[in-house]
């Protein structure tokens, strides 16, 4: 991959969100102004012996100011890292990575799932159509208020402290959402039943897929899901998660 997709990038801020939930602007010298809608970043650590970068979804976009934001879980010694560095400190980027979700103009159904949540704010500000979001939280809600603004909003909670009681599915059938185009990320068992809620109501969907990474760029073939069709690169039926997608047409993959 060219050099033009490494920088060392300066956090502008940092804060956490929620609990184990934190949210990071990152200045960039190109990046941000090449991102679409659906395409992560890989950041690297400054712990030495934490070799692989890590590979975060982009929640938004400050193209004027070339800024990005990552809103990501801390998950293992990486993420934790990056938890606790402030405004001023770099960190190095890869990126945009992958292919994001197409930009359409049918009426949008936006469904996110836990950390697959962050990725639909940038998504739903760049749609111009009717947007409707449904996000699934477990317990803490986060990005609620700039996720209101950009459509109308729908809340499952688990425990039924927010919103619908249950998964974002039970929200979508207690509220009769209907749409043209279905947008989501989240967890394998929420797409598969996004999946099949798009077959069974012949709607278009486009899926994100969560996957632990190690290159980001396709060459390692550590990230593939099962697809219906051969893959060019490797002639068998898998797709590299971080080259062609994480976004795909809901029926060309299996999970």
């Amino acid at each position: 991959m060219s050099d033009k997709f490494h920088e060392e990038s300066i956090i502008i801020k940092q804060e956490q969100i929620a609990n184990g939930i934190y949210s990071m602007w990152l200045k960039t010298e190109q990046i941000a102004s090449d991102v679409r809608p659906g395409q992560f970043i890989s950041i690297y650590c400054n712990e030495g012996s934490r070799m692989l970068p890590r590979p975060i979804s982009i929640c938004e976009t400050d193209k004027e100011n070339n800024a990005l934001r990552v809103v990501y879980r801390v998950a293992g010694k990486g993420t934790e890292e990056f938890s606790k560095y402030k405004s001023g400190n770099t960190l190095r980027i890869m990126g945009p990575l992958g292919n994001g979700f197409p930009i359409s103009k049918k009426k949008a159904l936006l469904i996110g799932g836990g950390i697959g949540i962050p990725p639909m704010l940038e998504l739903a500000k760049e749609l111009d159509c009717e947007k409707q979001i449904v996000a699934g939280y477990k317990d803490e809600i986060f990005l609620q208020e700039e996720l209101k603004l950009n459509g109308k909003f729908y809340v499952a909670t688990e425990d039924g402290s927010v919103g619908t009681r249950g998964n974002v599915m039970d929200a979508i059938k207690a509220n009769g959402i209907k749409a043209e185009v279905i947008y989501a990320c989240g967890p394998t068992p929420m797409l598969r039943a996004v999946k099949a809620f798009a077959i069974e109501n012949e709607i278009e969907a486009w899926v994100s897929l969560e996957e632990k990474m190690a290159c980001g760029i396709g060459a390692c073939l550590a990230c593939v899901c099962k697809s219906k069709d051969k893959d060019e690169h490797t002639n068998v039926k898998n797709k590299r998660i971080c080259k062609d997608g994480p976004v795909f047409l809901a029926g060309e993959v299996e999970f």
